[in-house]
C-alpha cells in the first residue's frame, strides 16, 4: 500500500508539471525577438514560438539592382531571430528537463 501513495504522489508531481510547461509554453508565444542585418536596415521579428510576425526594410536598402543583397540580408535577420526563439525555448523549457536524461527532449 506504500508504494500506491507514492506513485499517487508522483503522478501529481507529474501533473503539476505538466501545467508549468503549459503555462511556460503559453509565455513562449507572447515573447517577440529581433534579428537584424545590414547595420538595422533589415529588421525580422519572431514570436517564442518562432513564428515570424514582423519584417521591416530600410528603403534606402532596396536597390533594384540588387536585389540578391535584400534577399541575404532577410535571411540574415530572420535566422537571427531564429536563433533567439531557440535560445529562449532551450532555456525556459530546459529546466523542466534537467536531470531528467531524455534524449531529444528540447
Amino acid at each position: 500500500m506504500r508504494g500506491m501513495g507514492n506513485m499517487q504522489g508522483m503522478m501529481k508531481q507529474m501533473q503539476k508539471m505538466q501545467k508549468k510547461m503549459a503555462q511556460a509554453q503559453e509565455e513562449l508565444g507572447e515573447k517577440r525577438l529581433e534579428g537584424a542585418a545590414g547595420g538595422g536596415m533589415v529588421k525580422v521579428v519572431v514570436s517564442g514560438h518562432k513564428e515570424v510576425l514582423e519584417v521591416t526594410i530600410d528603403p534606402d536598402v532596396v536597390d533594384p539592382e540588387d536585389v540578391e543583397m535584400l534577399q541575404d540580408l532577410v535571411v540574415i535577420a530572420t535566422n537571427e531571430a531564429m536563433a533567439k526563439a531557440e535560445e529562449l525555448t532551450n532555456s525556459t523549457m530546459g529546466q523542466f528537463t534537467k536531470g531528467l536524461n531524455l534524449p531529444g527532449m528540447f
